[in-house]
């Protein structure tokens, strides 16, 4: 009899033991999976002059011959592209930024700054909401963190315009509770083209070409 419960429990104990593998595994792919925004002390450091200046021997990126030429819409209505030089290299938790903070008031409406498919909705401990967007060639990734919420019935695969609106600023993720933005980055995507991936592009040299 004892011998039949044993081999009544085996089989419940390696279910549960599976269940719970799951669910760390879940934990950590949220807290510790794709690349994230870090967000550090964003009210004093996002507001840079435009003449700042750059850290030397930093080499401007997102201005090679192989990024397409296309009229972008910037992702906050009125935002000036100005204002974001120097952004990219600022330091925060001892790496680069590699993105731009974008200050507006909380449920600013967030627009896609361009044509292309929405690649990932993904949400993360440090970036909260966030949305990867292909462009149309597949070649580079618009990336928007730390949103209030999603625009009503965005998707994964979806289609999106130039324009359109995606998503509303908030302070999802690490985000400080009392300064809303958009923490918005440009990757150029390998040859894999995985929504994760990619080499970071200065968005202030994406946009003013």
């Amino acid at each position: 009899m004892t011998r039949r419960r044993r081999d009544r429990a085996t089989p419940v104990a390696i279910v549960f033991v599976a269940f719970c593998a799951g669910m760390v595994f879940a934990w950590w792919l949220q807290a510790y999976g794709p690349p994230t925004p870090v967000t550090h002390d964003v009210a004093s450091e996002v507001r840079l002059k435009p003449d700042a200046p750059i850290p030397a021997g930093s080499e401007p990126v997102g201005t090679s011959g192989d990024i397409p030429h296309r009229r972008l819409q910037v992702p906050i209505e009125g935002a000036d592209v100005n204002s974001w030089k120097g952004a990219f290299y600022q330091h925060r938790d001892g790496r680069v930024h590699e993105a731009v903070d974008i200050l507006a008031p909380r449920n600013t409406p967030v627009q896609a700054v361009d044509d292309g498919t929405i690649a990932k909705l993904f949400l993360s401990k440090a970036g909260g909401n966030t949305i990867y967007q292909f462009d149309p060639n597949g070649r580079l990734c618009y990336y928007y963190a730390h949103l209030e919420r999603y625009a009503g019935g965005l998707h994964e695969g979806q289609a999106v315009s130039r324009g359109q609106v995606i998503g509303y600023v908030g302070t999802s993720g690490n985000a400080p509770p009392d300064t809303p933005h958009l923490h918005f980055a440009v990757n150029q995507l390998n040859a894999d083209r995985h929504w994760w991936q990619g080499r970071a592009l200065d968005p202030y040299e994406v946009f003013r070409r």
